[in-house]
């Protein structure tokens, strides 16, 4: 495996690289993580399971595209390939400090530039994975049928086979039906998104900038970044209020953030089970009263 990774580095550094040093990274429950010590930087390395390569190839597109657009700081890939057992995603080292809510403010206002990126359609160039689970980009010039084909349609399906009840999958199937009472006066724009923003994703660098990473890109509406980041909470007030003043969302956010963050909760169901049944039937309640 080092020997792999060894020549992934070198050929991309144009230079010879030999791991001097490895040592295990916590955090994440999808990949092993570990950081290794050359002679001259170090590097961050995601493994996984051999047939896990294109996972990796759509995360460090991802992470391209988010660089492109010359705003929020996220970790330039360097390599990606596999050994007889493992794949592997090589990415440069970013020394992490202080807490992330520092940089809060300056997130808000980055994140929200970075939201003006556009595209001519909803998806992206690349299927990807949300967690490990598979997450279908297909470009649709329609939003409402992107939520149903590839978002909510696939998730629904799975939530079935790992055994969500009837009676919130039967539900869930009726809010879809009813949606577009949510988008009656709202028509978003195409934004390049994260895809994946909860606080675990996001970090402050040494120099106290604002660092994402882990991301799960496509373009869609911009209001689906920012309703996971209320759904597990760890963002300061003072997020909002530059994002608010850099972008404002729209008063119907408060209620279609309920549809962005029921993906998330099926997702989670489908990853781990246990209580997010229960979430993602809270969710739905709450959208079927308010939609009457």
């Amino acid at each position: 495996m080092w020997r792999a990774i060894e020549q992934a580095i070198s050929s991309t550094l144009g230079e010879d690289f030999k791991v001097l040093d490895s040592r295990s990274v916590a955090g994440g429950c999808i990949n092993e993580a570990l950081r290794l010590q050359g002679e001259k930087r170090a590097f961050f390395v995601k493994l996984n399971r051999i047939d896990n390569l294109a996972m990796f190839e759509a995360e460090a597109a991802g992470l391209r595209a988010i660089r492109a657009t010359g705003t929020l700081r996220a970790p330039e890939p360097i390599a990606t390939g596999a050994d007889t057992q493992h794949s592997f995603l090589v990415l440069e080292h970013i020394s992490f400090a202080g807490p992330p809510a520092a940089a809060d403010a300056r997130l808000g206002e980055l994140l929200a530039t970075m939201h003006r990126n556009s595209s001519g359609a909803f998806g992206w160039e690349h299927d990807n994975t949300i967690g490990s689970t598979p997450q279908l980009n297909c470009w649709t010039q329609d939003w409402l049928t992107f939520l149903r084909q590839y978002r909510f349609g696939p998730q629904l399906a799975w939530a079935r086979d790992a055994g969500l009840p009837t009676t919130t999958t039967d539900q869930a199937e009726q809010l879809l039906a009813a949606i577009p009472a949510l988008f009656t006066d709202y028509h978003p724009q195409p934004s390049l998104l994260h895809g994946d923003l909860w606080s675990g994703n996001r970090a402050t660098d040494s120099s106290g900038s604002p660092v994402i990473f882990d991301p799960a890109v496509y373009y869609g509406d911009r209001e689906a970044d920012i309703a996971m980041t209320e759904l597990f909470g760890g963002f300061s007030a003072g997020f909002y209020q530059a994002y608010n003043a850099t972008w404002p969302l729209d008063p119907g956010y408060e209620t279609r953030k309920k549809l962005y963050n029921l993906y998330h909760a099926l997702n989670h169901f489908n990853l781990f089970g246990g209580g997010y049944a229960a979430q993602a039937q809270t969710l739905i309640d709450r959208l079927l009263a308010e939609l009457g």
